[in-house]
């Protein structure tokens, strides 16, 4: 084996080199400095540096960025938010980047913020979002003056107009929640950040609304919850979008507000009228939903049939009668009396209940001819009419016969008031004897001329 010359290896009886093992008093001390430099990480004040989380005290955290001591960081420069515990923004081994404030302090410490660093990367986000016209999340840290104070990595300000569609009172049950918001004002400089909730609520709605538009269609029958009432209808929540059932759609009786028809909480079944998309507005209707009366009427009813009804208005050119549930009827001036009279009320008052007979049924224009001089000549009675009097009043043909003894008559005026009963209206039975109260004869004299014909 050849002898090597001195300061450097051997070689084996193979002729392989071996090296000589150097320790650390072989370098030279002008070496030694320039050497262990060479293996550290070169960090400058002002730059972002990543490292390892090794320790965690009460007022600092120490973080490992492979320098030539480990960085620490001040519990002020942990966090925007006021946190008392540095264990609640960084955890043990925790990878985590901050800002160099100062490579060495008189103590010879390498000085780092977490905060500043996050908030020179959140600018950086924060103005690429803006210019996309994007939004940025973060967690409500404080409640001040005018709004809310979010965490998006830097300080940013939720007027508190904006935090929702309507101005909220009380601030308070936002904190810890973590909330979506568009850009609306930024400015480095002045480190300046103000946000809206609403301006994201609104397009976020916008696009569902848009989406809920797209699939609700005309003549579809939707459930919803009566949101607020109005003096020209009621708002009904969808479950997507509020409708507005119009007065005239509530019912088919005249409604003289909506509030006599529904309230505020009520569940209904509606029928969808029209979309606007454009306008982003529907029309609901909740009549549609229930059988229309003069279909009804018309399906039970044929004309020359005599109905019972009571005088509602009079107009110089006749009397208007009801004759069922929202269904009134025009008897014309020359039909309410086989004499000439000169205006309505020559004959009849508003209030009082007579016969009259259907003379012409147009469903499709809802209108109803009646005829009180034709009812005296007689005709077969409506069924329902039939139905609350003895077969003693009617002939085989189903004419009107009227009550032949003063017990049938007493047996009619108790059939009446229980008709009157069953539909709601508060009518009292006139005694065939009391002529001459008020609006007795000619209640009786109507009910009484089909008879004096039959």
């Amino acid at each position: 084996m050849l002898d090597a010359p001195e300061g450097v290896g051997t070689f084996d009886a193979e002729g392989n080199y071996i090296p000589r093992q150097i320790a650390d008093h072989d370098i030279e001390d002008r070496f030694l400095d320039d050497a262990y430099t060479a293996t550290m990480v070169q960090v400058e004040d002002g730059q972002i540096v990543s490292g390892k989380v090794v320790k965690v005290d009460r007022d600092e955290v120490l973080l490992d960025i492979g320098y030539k001591s480990e960085g620490i960081i001040p519990n002020r420069e942990l966090s925007i938010r006021n946190v008392l515990d540095p264990g609640e923004i960084v955890t043990l081994g925790e990878e985590i980047e901050a800002l160099v404030l100062q490579k060495e302090d008189k103590d010879g410490h390498l000085i780092l913020s977490k905060k500043r660093a996050q908030y020179e990367r959140a600018w950086g986000n924060i103005e690429g979002v803006k210019e996309s016209d994007g939004t940025v999340s973060g967690m409500v840290i404080e409640v001040v003056k005018g709004g809310l104070i979010l965490d998006i990595g830097l300080r940013g300000f939720l007027p508190a107009s904006l935090v929702e569609l309507r101005r909220v009172r009380d601030l308070q049950p936002y904190v810890g929640q973590t909330l979506e918001a568009k850009i609306i004002e930024l400015d480095k400089n002045r480190n300046n950040v103000v946000l809206s909730r609403r301006a994201w609520l609104e397009e976020t709605e916008k696009e569902q609304r848009e989406a809920f538009l797209e699939n609700l269609k005309p003549g579809e029958r939707r459930s919803g919850v009566v949101s607020s009432v109005v003096s020209f209808g009621a708002f009904v929540d969808l479950g997507g979008m509020d409708g507005l059932v119009h007065v005239s759609e509530l019912s088919w009786k005249h409604v003289d507000h909506p509030s006599a028809v529904v309230q505020v909480g009520d569940e209904i079944e509606t029928q969808v009228l029209e979309v606007d998309l454009d306008r982003e507005r529907i029309s609901l209707s909740l009549k549609a939903t229930q059988q229309d009366p003069w279909q009804e009427f018309a399906s039970s009813h044929q004309v020359g049939e005599l109905v019972y009804g009571r005088v509602t208005k009079l107009v110089p050119f006749g009397a208007f009668v009801q004759v069922g549930e929202s269904i009134e009827g025009l008897v014309h001036i020359s039909e309410i009396s086989s004499h000439h009279i000169d205006l309505p009320e020559q004959v009849v008052t508003p209030g009082e209940e007579l016969w009259v007979k259907i003379i012409d049924l147009d469903i499709n224009r809802r209108r109803i001819s009646l005829s009180i001089k034709q009812a005296a000549e007689g005709g077969i009675v409506a069924a329902e009419f039939q139905e609350h009097f003895g077969e003693h009043a009617y002939d085989a043909e189903g004419n009107y016969i009227g009550a032949a003894t003063d017990d049938v008559a007493a047996d009619e005026d108790q059939a009446w008031a229980e008709y009157y009963s069953d539909t709601g209206e508060a009518v009292e039975a006139a005694p065939a004897e009391q002529e001459g109260s008020d609006g007795s004869e000619a209640v009786e004299a109507s009910a009484e001329e089909p008879v004096e014909q039959v």
